[in-house]
């Protein structure tokens, strides 16, 4: 089979089932999460998070190569390799996509500087660790269940078509949100700030609430007031907590 195709159809269920993974770990074990709400995690619009769809990936890659080498054929060795493959490969995703996105648009997708052992705050030991602990979940778990899911599509091509309608919505949904973090990059260049975006759309939920506007799962950055407007009070409310702590 084509294996552009194979990995289309890997990308595809990644991002979705990473979007699950997200949804419910910020609704019931995050601690940004005080009030449990449901929380449309990731900076796209639709029920998908490109982060996952690139570890399913790279967690396929590096199984294939795992099952074409021999391992040390002692169990706890053998896991404790292949967690630290997982490991790594997922952390190098993060990095690459926390830096680009920090250094480019000045947009911080996620913050990791209140934990221990982190890097610039887009990677830390104990997020790495449980990679690498989900890495072998994949492995022993989910992976066979991958290859079959590829056999199945190998002889039902005509799936490739939902896949390729799944592209089609994703890409439009990538541009209009890349153009909404390009405005968010134009006013934190113009401020000289970094925007934390988790934060952000946080603060905006609240907003909206005391404004008594719709809640929204979606649409998470749309309110009454223009983006900028919402840019501009929710640093001046990030300033206001930092100097607040500062004071204590």
């Amino acid at each position: 089979m084509n294996q552009l195709l194979i990995f289309a159809f890997l990308f595809f269920i990644g991002c979705v089932m990473g979007w699950g993974i997200e949804l419910f770990y910020r609704r019931f074990l995050s601690k940004n999460n005080p009030e449990r709400k449901w929380i449309n995690p990731g900076f796209l619009i639709g029920p998908w998070l490109p982060i996952y769809g690139s570890g399913l990936c790279g967690m396929y890659l590096i199984s294939d190569f795992i099952m074409a080498n021999d391992m040390t054929g002692i169990r706890w060795a053998d896991t404790l390799i292949i967690l630290v493959f997982m490991a790594l490969v997922m952390t190098v995703i993060e990095l690459v996509a926390g830096l680009f996105f920090t250094r480019f648009f000045h947009v911080s997708l996620w913050d990791y500087s209140n934990e221990r052992f982190n890097f610039k705050g887009v990677i830390c030991l104990k997020f790495s660790l449980i990679w690498g602990v989900l890495g072998c979940f994949y492995y022993f778990v989910i992976n066979p269940y991958v290859l079959d899911g590829i056999i199945w599509l190998s002889q039902h091509l005509t799936f490739s078509f939902f896949i390729g309608a799944f592209f089609g919505v994703f890409g439009v949904d990538v541009g209009y949100s890349m153009q909404i973090v390009n405005k968010m990059r134009r006013f934190a260049e113009e401020k000289e700030v970094k925007i934390h975006y988790e934060e952000f759309k946080a603060n905006l939920a609240g907003w909206r609430e005391e404004q008594e506007e719709k809640a929204r799962f979606l649409m998470v950055l749309r309110s009454s007031q223009p983006l900028r407007e919402s840019l501009e009070w929710y640093i001046g409310l990030h300033n206001k907590r930092g100097r607040e702590g500062d004071d204590k």
